[in-house]
């Protein structure tokens, strides 16, 4: 990516050394912002997440974060969220009753059913569903103990654990990944070189 407006939102709790290594490979510059005015102004955006629904959301607030990040997924500008990243554009969560997401996917987060492993640790297969462009098939590698069950109006991915569960979302270059694209090999760069080359267009 030649722009080297290149955010990644630093949240206080996710290992973001991956991720970095992984846009500076697909050729992107990325810098670690934690301020409204960044975040505003980045060409494109990665809001990575490792930790707890409710501690995250709180350092959202707390840096005045919530609002610009709302925003420019609401107009859809380049953004990948990761992970718990993922998560936090819902309006809910159960590990969290009570706390608000940025709400910008109009459902809620719930834990895996106690039938299966918990947390969901390892690779798993994603299938892409209609409308999916940046999203494909493939083994990606997974580290969560809840997720999402439906993603209203956005083109969206699968995954089974304990049944069918939302692996990804898209719309535009808005990407959201309950996996780890940084962690799943050729599979995951790939998504990460697409991503960066569809922001790369929109800017």
């Amino acid at each position: 990516m030649n722009n080297p407006s290149l955010a990644v939102v630093r949240t206080g709790a996710a290992n973001l050394a991956s991720v970095l290594a992984a846009l500076r490979r697909a050729g992107g510059r990325p810098v670690l912002v934690a301020s409204p005015r960044e975040v505003e102004s980045a060409a494109a955006l990665v809001l990575p997440g490792v930790g707890a629904f409710d501690s995250v959301m709180e350092r959202l607030r707390a840096a005045g974060l919530v609002a610009p990040l709302a925003e420019r997924i609401r107009l859809g500008r380049p953004t990948m969220a990761i992970c718990l990243g993922l998560q936090l554009l819902a309006e809910s969560s159960e590990e969290a009753p009570g706390v608000r997401g940025l709400g910008v996917l109009s459902t809620g987060v719930h834990r895996f059913p106690s039938s299966v492993r918990v947390p969901q640790l390892g690779w798993n297969r994603v299938v892409v569903g209609a409308g999916c462009r940046l999203l494909e098939s493939g083994f990606a590698y997974f580290a969560n103990s809840y997720r999402l069950q439906a993603a209203p109006d956005w083109a969206s991915a699968t995954a089974e654990h304990g049944g069918p569960f939302v692996a990804g979302v898209e719309r535009g270059t808005v990407l959201g990944c309950q996996f780890h694209p940084e962690l799943s090999g050729p599979w995951g760069q790939r998504l990460m070189n697409r991503w960066l080359a569809a922001a790369e267009g929109a800017s």
